[in-house]
């Protein structure tokens, strides 16, 4: 019996290790945080008789970050709450770019598709007044498209040429002289463009205002976003690729066209969509250029044409309902324009884009 007492007395104890936790947050304190700063957004909005409900939600945003920092400062420590706070600055920025995105597409397609019609896409204002209900957008729809096809056919081939000569060949004083050109052409304002094609095309050359008149101010407006889209889009193509193919004893110019510009295919389509979309909601030119007509004209080369920028604001410059009216259904065809074209662009980029998988 001593003897067992004697190596039970010896035997060692086993020690609990110590696990060490730093705290945190339970799961739904975020939640709960976001649910009392939007009902004390709410409550300060309506006891100080405030409006508008961005008001409320910039608000409870305030709260919301002041409170998740000062809890997570005293519960996690102050690496947690910096870290944490700036994640929901960066969600803040996000939530402040997208929203007016968000609350202008709601507002054009709210106030559009009432006015969208078939008669509405298939008639012209010719005989309409500004008062009366009634007239359609296909003159200018039709002006829109002519004009659009005929900058890109002339921006995009040079754009594209261009950039290939500044990435692949060019050097020296040449290449300099052009990269700043198109700097400076980068920042010039559309009524300057279409001041200088009024000056050059219809007051020098004697032709008449035209949509091909407009389309020339749109290309020159187009151009310099194309090359530098494309000249970026080509500098990021690995030299391996391009050495791969010049070591097989493939000349330099079928390489360009069978494994650099594949390549980099997709940029170069999103380069081209953002100059489409700029050139596509430019009134200015069209103003000074194209002129406006209410009748549908399908030549582009002679006599004013209208464009969906261009009948916008004339309807919103008439002031009537019924303008309005018109107004907000075209501004809606022209988003979903150019939604159509961004759509396009990107079914023939992955459809031509070199596959991966092989």
């Amino acid at each position: 019996m001593s003897e067992r007492l004697v190596e039970t007395a010896a035997a060692p104890r086993p020690v609990a290790r110590a696990v060490l936790r730093p705290a945190r947050l339970p799961g739904w304190a975020l939640g709960a945080l976001l649910v009392g700063a939007l009902s004390f957004g709410v409550g300060i909005g309506l006891v100080a008789g405030l409006t508008s409900r961005v008001q409320w939600g910039l608000i409870a945003g305030v709260v919301f970050v002041t409170a998740t920092f000062w809890l997570t400062l005293r519960i996690e420590g102050r690496r947690r709450a910096v870290d944490r706070l700036a994640a929901l600055l960066v969600w803040a920025c996000f939530a402040v770019a997208v929203l007016p995105l968000a609350a202008l597409v709601w507002e054009t397609v709210s106030r559009g598709v009432p006015g969208v019609s078939w008669y509405f896409l298939t008639h012209s204002m010719n005989g309409v007044l500004s008062w009366q209900s009634g007239g359609g957008v296909y003159h200018a729809l039709l002006g829109t498209v002519q004009q659009v096809l005929l900058a890109s056919l002339l921006a995009i081939p040079i754009g594209l040429m261009t950039a290939v000569y500044l990435v692949e060949y060019g050097r020296g004083r040449l290449a300099r002289a052009i990269t700043f050109f198109v700097d400076v052409m980068t920042g010039i304002p559309s009524i300057v463009a279409g001041l200088f094609v009024l000056s050059l095309w219809i007051m020098t050359l004697g032709f008449g205002y035209s949509g091909f008149a407009g389309a020339l101010a749109l290309a020159v407006l187009m151009l310099p976003i194309v090359v530098r889209s494309t000249e970026e889009m080509l500098k990021l193509v690995p030299d391996e690729l391009r050495e791969a193919s010049l070591a097989l004893g493939v000349p330099k110019w079928r390489t360009i066209v069978k494994v650099v510009l594949p390549t980099a295919l997709g940029g170069i389509t999103t380069g081209v969509m953002l100059a489409l979309a700029r050139i596509a909601g430019e009134t200015a030119p069209v103003i000074l250029l194209v002129f406006g007509n209410a009748m549908i004209n399908a030549n582009p080369f002679d006599g004013a044409q209208s464009s969906l920028p261009l009948y916008v604001y004339e309807q919103w410059g008439a002031g009537t309902e019924s303008s309005y009216d018109r107004a907000w259904a075209a501004a809606l065809v022209l988003i979903a324009f150019v939604m159509v074209l961004n759509l396009a662009a990107r079914a023939v980029a992955r459809w031509k884009a070199p596959k991966t998988d092989r």
